[in-house]
């Protein structure tokens, strides 16, 4: 009996979504995250633990740049649904602060105290805060750009996919370009794997939440990224869902940094040089 695709054990299919199976040195990876991210709390100009929504888990970090002519960037972190707060991503801002992007990092509530349903709800509620909110924090989201990693890539597809017209009485183009790092867009094989007692997915989720099922008709540009030495699961479901966004007419390029796993993949929001950063800077300041 196959449980998803051609996975017919538990053991195998928890290899390929386990992204700490091809990153060995994600342990000493993520202690970096937090030392460069207090270090961007204590330099930059922030306004910290700004709230969005009614409970303690919904607020940002924000980081203005005093170059407000690149627009604002909002970062998704990962940790699938289940770990990590924005707090250990602050390490993102800085470059791109200084080249006259100002940055938000979102915090939300994490599985099993929430389901993955309500945090689709706060990333949604974060970008609709952000578009009314943001004369209040010196920073411009007129010109909104997104990007997430890992979890937050899931999150940041379905943000795509939102009715922002009908549900929360924006104009359609609320976000002006994206870049979804290192992707889940396809839940199917979820509730197979070791992550199922966290994040307790019903089939309706899967059939609700999965992005690849929920291509939207219209879109802003989107950037899918993947690391070359990701497992092959995570390589094969960023290249299917990009492939689905193009058959449905919508723009977007495909990023495969072959050098990158899960983890380091992020080093490039510190390297202004760097494909990841450029790619990024490109559509915040077009």
């Amino acid at each position: 009996m196959l449980l998803y695709r051609n996975f017919s054990d538990q053991e195998s299919l928890d290899a390929e979504y386990n992204p700490l199976s091809t990153a060995g040195d994600a342990g000493d990876i993520v202690k970096r995250w937090e030392e460069r991210s207090a270090h961007a709390r204590k330099h930059l100009n922030t306004h910290l633990g700004v709230r969005f929504g009614p409970t303690v888990d919904e607020y940002m970090d924000i980081f203005p740049s005093d170059k407000p002519s690149g627009g604002l960037h909002l970062f998704i972190h990962g940790g699938y649904w289940r770990r990590f707060t924005a707090r250990e991503f602050s390490f993102v801002a800085p470059t791109l602060v200084e080249s006259g992007v100002s940055v938000a990092v979102m915090n939300y509530a994490l599985c099993p105290e929430v389901t993955v349903a309500e945090i689709v709800r706060q990333t949604r509620s974060a970008i609709y805060w952000l578009k009314e909110n943001e004369s209040t924090y010196g920073i411009d989201a007129r010109h909104l750009t997104i990007s997430g990693h890992s979890a937050g890539g899931h999150l940041l597809a379905m943000a795509l996919n939102s009715d922002w017209e009908r549900t929360y009485n924006l104009d359609h183009d609320v976000i002006a370009g994206a870049c979804a790092i290192s992707g889940i867009y396809d839940l199917s094989p979820l509730p197979y794997s070791y992550l199922q007692p966290k994040i307790q997915l019903t089939w309706a989720d899967v059939k609700n939440l999965s992005p690849i099922q929920h291509i939207p008709d219209r879109a802003p540009p989107l950037t899918v990224v993947v690391g070359g030495h990701e497992t092959s699961e995570f390589i094969r479901q960023s290249r299917d869902f990009f492939t689905s966004w193009q058959a449905k007419g919508l723009t977007g390029n495909w990023l495969n940094i072959e050098d990158a796993h899960h983890f380091n993949i992020l080093d490039g929001f510190e390297d202004s040089k760097s494909i990841l950063f450029q790619t990024i800077s490109n559509i915040a300041t077009l």
